[in-house]
C-alpha cells in the first residue's frame, strides 16, 4: 500500500502490466514521470488528463509535486497506473480525501488483464480458419 516518510507520501499503482511507484510531496504541482516532464513523457492530452484526475476530484491541483517511476505496459496502462498511485498517496497524505477518490473509482485496481493464449488457437480466442475439405 502507501507509506509516509519525511512528508513524502508513497503510493503504488497498477494497471494491466504497468506498475507505477509514486512519490507525493508538498509543492507547486509539477509532475515528473521517469525523469521527464509529464507533457514530454505523455504526448496526448487525454493521458495527461487521466494522470491529473485525482487532483481535480479532490481540489488539490497545484498543491503537490509528483515524482514517479513507471515500468511495463503501454502508455494508457502507465497513465492508469500513475493515477492509481497518486490516488493512494493522496489518501495517505489526507485521509479526508478518501471518500471522494473512492466514489470516483480511483482507489480500485482495474483487474482487466490480457487473456492468455490457448493451445490450438492463434491468439486467446482466434481459431485457425476452418476448411471442410
Amino acid at each position: 500500500m502507501a507509506k509516509k516518510e519525511n512528508n513524502v507520501f508513497l503510493g503504488t499503482g497498477r494497471r494491466k502490466k504497468s506498475i507505477a511507484r509514486v512519490r507525493l510531496m508538498a509543492g507547486t504541482g509539477k509532475i515528473t514521470v521517469n525523469k521527464k516532464d509529464l507533457g514530454e513523457y505523455f504526448g496526448t492530452e487525454i493521458l495527461k488528463v487521466i494522470v491529473n484526475q485525482p487532483f481535480a476530484v479532490t481540489s488539490t491541483t497545484g498543491k503537490y509535486d509528483v515524482i514517479c517511476t513507471v515500468t511495463g505496459g503501454g502508455f494508457t496502462g502507465q497513465a492508469g497506473a500513475i493515477r492509481h498511485g497518486i490516488a493512494r498517496a493522496l489518501c495517505e497524505a489526507n485521509s479526508e480525501l478518501r471518500p471522494n477518490l473512492k466514489h470516483a473509482g480511483f482507489l480500485t485496481r482495474d483487474p482487466r488483464m490480457k487473456e492468455r493464449k490457448k493451445y490450438g488457437l492463434k491468439k486467446a480466442r482466434k481459431a485457425p480458419q476452418f476448411s471442410k475439405r
